[in-house]
Parts: C-alpha cells; structure tokens; sequence
C-alpha cells in the first residue's frame, strides 16, 4: 500500500509543502542553465569539486556556530558520504561533462525521467506498487523524452555523447534515490548535506586536478556569480529540500516533481543562455506533462 503524505504544514494560509516543492523545483532546474553558463569559464570537474567544497565548509560553519547538533552515527555518516558520491560527484560529475556537448534545457528533459527508472527500482528494492495507471504515466514519460532526444540529435543540434553521459548521471541519482529510502538515515539533514558536499567534493578535486588544468579556468564575474549561486542555494537548499520531500513523500512520489524540470529548465535555458526552444521540444512536453499526473494521482 502506498504510504500517505503527511498533512500538509500551514502557516499564514500558505502550505509550507507546496512552497517546499516550488522552490525545490525552480532551485533544481536553474541549475542546468547556470552550470551551462558557467562551464564557458572553467573545466567541470574543477567547478563542481569548488561548489561541493565550499557548499560542505558553509554548512560545517553554520554547524560550528550552532553547537549540539553533530549528532549522527557512525553508520548514518557513512550513508550520506555514500550519497555524496552517488547523488553529487558522480551525478553531478556525468551531467557538467554531458553539458559541454549538450544544451542545458535537454540536460534538464533527460534528467526528468527520474521518476520512471525510480519507480521501476522502487518496486523491485523497496516494494513499492506499480499500478496500470502508474505504468502508464511512466510509459508517456519515456515516450516524451525519447522524442525529444531523438528530434535533437536528428537535428545536429546535441551530440549523443554528451547524451549518453547525461543518461549515466541520471542513473546514478536514481541509484541514490534509492539507497537513501533504503538506508533510511536518520542524522539531521543539514548535518547529512554537509556530509554529502564534503565527500563529493574531497573525491572529486583529486580527478580534477590530475585531469584539468587551473590554467583553463577564465576569471569572470559570471564565473563567480555561478558558482556561488550552485554552490549556497542549489547545493545546500536544492539538495536539502530534495532529501526532505524524499524523507516525507517516498521516493515515487517524490521523484514525480522531476516531471516538472523539462518546461522550466527549457525556459532558464531560454532566459540565461537564449538557448532555441524547438516545436518538437513543446509536443515532448505534453505526454510527460500528463505521467506526472497519472503517477502522482492517488486511486483507482
């Protein structure tokens, strides 16, 4: 059975949920685009090992400062590096890579398709049910975004590289997706994303500085601007309200609200880069539009 979703949290009339999955959203897809922009200035890995370390030193400090609150177990700590690893470095790491052949509104409809690979390992490993209707909505999901891609490569306009690392960085944030529900950590998750930022960061600067050169990176406002911008609200609120709808909704559910990304990261793509939205990009939209509404809606 399908666990239900807490009461929604109120204050001043306005769903504390709702205003959690709005941001989260707005949060999660900007990202693309930003990290778009901001790899026209540096290397990736030498940019993401930069936002996670310094996403991971703001949190310790604010945990320095506000003392008692380091309580986790040993296992628990182990858990959320293990997360760091797969839900930042490697993820994060194949989508920054992906992105340097690959529009960032793509990398966005690409990484929408969480809910269907979530869904499918969430029946196997946390016994979640799939439903006709659910497998339908997954159905059009996939059905969506295997056109799109398909019209973006037939056209030139991406390269099946950048395509093919995408999908392996989508992979491996499913992966954690699932180990997160699975292990169940129960450390405060402010202490938990710290945790996460510093083990990401401390795996990946030693690749980035064996494979890329500071001599790349290009000094730039725009540069810096993205940086901290990935860095203090994408890695430290983006990915604190991620692991909060995930503690709350369970992971189908949750992952649903990746379904959102391919409107709004198409339009920070537009908005940011002046990226071209193409007709064929709109008609993707539609079906997996209607999958997150046929795998959110409870019944039948």
């Amino acid at each position: 059975m399908r666990p239900a979703l807490p009461a929604p949290i109120g204050f001043g009339g306005i769903n504390l949920l709702s205003l959690f999955v709005g941001t989260f959203c707005l949060l999660w897809s900007s990202a693309f685009a930003v990290a778009k922009l901001t790899l026209l200035y540096a290397p990736p890995l030498l940019l993401l090992s930069s936002r996670f370390l310094i996403a991971g030193i703001v949190m310790t400090a604010v945990l320095l400062v506000r003392r008692g609150e380091w309580a986790i177990s040993r296992r628990d700590l182990l858990v959320f590096a293990a997360l760091g690893l797969v839900n930042n470095a490697i993820y994060l790491g194949l989508n920054y890579a992906g992105m340097t052949s690959i529009s960032a509104g793509l990398s966005a409809m690409i990484s929408s398709s969480n809910p269907v690979l979530t869904a499918l390992l969430a029946a196997t490993f946390l016994h979640e049910r799939i439903t006709w209707r659910k497998a339908v909505g997954l159905a059009l999901g996939v059905g969506g975004v295997v056109f799109i891609v398909e019209s973006r490569i037939g056209g030139g306009a991406d390269h099946p590289i950048g395509i093919v690392l995408t999908i392996g960085g989508l992979i491996s944030l499913v992966t954690g997706t699932i180990l997160f529900k699975r292990a169940a950590p129960k450390g405060q998750l402010w202490v938990g994303n710290a945790v996460q930022n510093l083990a990401a960061g401390v795996a990946l600067l030693p690749l980035a500085l064996t494979f890329e050169h500071v001599s790349d990176v290009v000094p730039s406002w725009y540069l810096f601007a993205g940086v901290a911008y990935s860095a203090l609200l994408v890695s430290v609120f983006g990915y604190l309200l991620w692991l909060y709808l995930l503690r709350t909704c369970g992971a189908t559910s949750a992952s649903s609200y990746h379904f959102l990304m391919p409107p709004l990261g198409l339009m920070f793509g537009w908005l940011v880069l002046g990226e071209h939205v193409e007709f064929s990009d709109l008609l993707g939209i539609l079906p997996v539009g209607f999958s997150i509404y046929l795998v959110t809606r409870r019944g039948w």
